[in-house]
């Protein structure tokens, strides 16, 4: 689904990420965890192709198709998709306009799809504008579901949320990556697609693998990756000695 090869990315003069290698394969769910400041949402924003990110060498690759260079709007109809940690509000826009650009060419069932995300008091209203942390991120993953990439780029999807949201956003992560629903007022998404989808999510604290499935783990220190295997040995690990002694298990 993703693969990325010996990248180097300079944010103005500063080189953020060095010689990254990364494959995200189909239907699989990868954690990147890493201190701040590491480079997790500049990576995140260069595969996603948002200028200011240069890429200096290297290649990203997503679903067999060179998109190194390609603008942001070619990779989202590509079927690359994110849920950004601090989305701007947009004023004049609603959210419910918002979701039908996101949907495209797609039949989509707006109301089902809030009410399922406890959303549906909130359409009407500009895009985050007066929304609390757990309901822009409601927003955000209302506005992937109607546009159902196959890659999700999901920048700490539980910071700034309550536990009780955490769980609901967990849920739904799951229902979009049709992988362990746990609840069953989730389980329809009406225009869930077939295909297997893949997910980078970027945490900080560990907290959604409380709620979502990870197949891998990986740990970004000083714009290199240094470590990759299971997610949850990789937390307790983070947890117990730090990020500095954790890169040094390196695999």
């Amino acid at each position: 689904m993703l693969i990325i090869e010996e990248l180097k990315v300079e944010v103005g003069d500063k080189e953020i990420l060095k010689n990254v290698n990364l494959h995200v394969p189909p239907g699989e769910t990868h954690i990147l965890f890493g201190p701040n400041g590491s480079g997790k949402t500049s990576l995140m924003m260069t595969i996603m192709g948002f200028s200011g990110y240069k890429v200096t060498r290297g290649k990203i690759t997503f679903k067999g198709e060179d998109v190194t260079y390609m603008p942001i709007h070619e990779r989202a109809k590509l079927g690359i998709g994110v849920l950004f940690q601090r989305p701007p509000t947009i004023n004049g826009l609603s959210t419910r306009r918002m979701v039908e650009i996101c949907a495209g060419k797609k039949t989509v069932d707006i109301d089902a799809l809030s009410k399922q995300l406890r959303f549906d008091d909130f359409l009407e209203r500009d895009v985050n504008h007066n929304l609390s942390g757990g309901e822009i991120k409601r927003s955000e993953l209302l506005q992937l579901s109607a546009q159902q990439p196959d890659l999700l780029l999901l920048d700490e999807p539980e910071s700034g949320v309550d536990l009780e949201s955490i769980a609901l956003l967990g849920d739904s992560i799951n229902t979009l990556l049709q992988r362990g629903i746990k609840r069953p007022a989730l389980c329809h998404n009406p225009i869930m697609s077939a295909k297997p989808k893949s997910a980078l999510v970027i945490t900080h604290t560990g907290h959604i693998l409380d709620y979502i499935t990870a197949d891998k783990g990986q740990v970004l220190y000083k714009g290199q990756l240094r470590c990759s295997r299971n997610a949850r040995e990789i937390l307790k690990w983070i947890r117990e000695y730090g990020y500095e002694d954790c890169v040094e298990c390196v695999l």
